[in-house]
């Protein structure tokens, strides 16, 4: 066989592979949360944009939340303003609050709805503020001071968390055959804005759409055992067990926690993968192997 025909076969088996997924998620809602260094890297941004296009064009109706954490701090760094964190939050005052809206709202939403456009796609960029999109509570931080046997509220400024979402409007966008791309941003009924948490927000974005999936690209391989290998299929309740014997801890926490609220209220399945993979986004949705970890209920 000629290396031309081996590769037009080889290109044949994947596209078959991939047929019964492209029929199981035609119509389906996926929320996929888009951070870490998949954002950062040139290859990586031009790939992930192209996996968007594509469920598009087969049928699937991708939602597209962001982060944006090491733009934030570079702008800050810029006008000579220090970032703080109270265990791994940002603390964020009203003078921060303003660059984060410039970076999350303004540049960083910008340039995904611009890379997926160039793509071909029709993507369309929204903060929570557009159309009430995420109404916003402020958070309470507590810290546990046991030499005062107390717990202490910490404050740390415009940090919130999602009390509602209202997605009308991006059903709207659905129906139209726009892609939405979502700044983690919310305002609560006085007006203030607040910056929530990328994962919070593809989470609680998920169940309010009723989402088939919710992805979660990482800068890990997804959750791993105590001998740092794979857990490639969990089940909610093995994930509480393993997180009661700290085999999941740290970082992957929150990002873990998210992705239980989500299968625990209606969304069938819930995914960390490695946003470090080329095409991550494709390989876990229409590929027998996948590249991460996948949680249902």
């Amino acid at each position: 066989m000629s290396l031309e025909i081996s590769s037009a076969t080889n290109i044949a088996n994947v596209l078959t592979e991939a047929l019964p997924y492209i029929r199981r998620f035609q119509g389906k809602t996926i929320v996929i949360k888009y951070g870490g260094n998949a954002m950062v890297d040139e290859s990586l941004k031009q790939s992930f944009a192209r996996d968007i296009v594509l469920m598009k064009l087969v049928g699937m109706n991708p939602v597209v939340v962001h982060g944006g954490g090491p733009q934030i701090g570079n702008m800050l760094k810029q006008i000579g303003k220090e970032s703080k964190f109270v265990k791994g939050m940002r603390v964020t005052d009203s003078e921060t609050m303003d660059i984060v809206e410039m970076v999350l709202g303004g540049q960083v939403n910008k340039d995904i709805v611009n890379l997926i456009n160039q793509q071909g796609g029709h993507a369309v960029g929204l903060t929570g503020k557009d159309g009430s999109l995420i109404n916003a509570r402020k958070m309470r931080f507590e810290n546990d001071a046991p030499e005062m046997n107390t717990t202490e509220i910490i404050d740390i400024g415009h940090v919130g968390e999602v009390e509602s979402i209202d997605a009308s409007i991006v059903h709207m966008l659905m129906k139209g055959d726009f892609i939405p791309v979502i700044a983690p941003i919310g305002v609560c009924g006085d007006g203030q804005s607040y910056n929530i948490n990328a994962d919070l927000v593809a989470g609680k974005m998920a169940i309010a759409l009723n989402a088939e999936k919710l992805m979660l690209l990482t800068n890990t391989s997804g959750v791993l055992d105590k001998d740092e290998k794979l857990l490639t299929g969990l089940t909610a309740s093995q994930v509480e067990a393993y997180i009661e014997d700290e085999t999941i801890h740290g970082g992957m926490l929150p990002k873990i926690a998210c992705a239980l609220d989500a299968v625990k209220s209606g969304v069938q399945t819930a995914q960390i993968i490695d946003g470090r993979v080329q095409h991550a986004v494709l390989l876990e949705l229409l590929t027998d192997e996948g590249v991460g970890t996948l949680i249902k209920g």
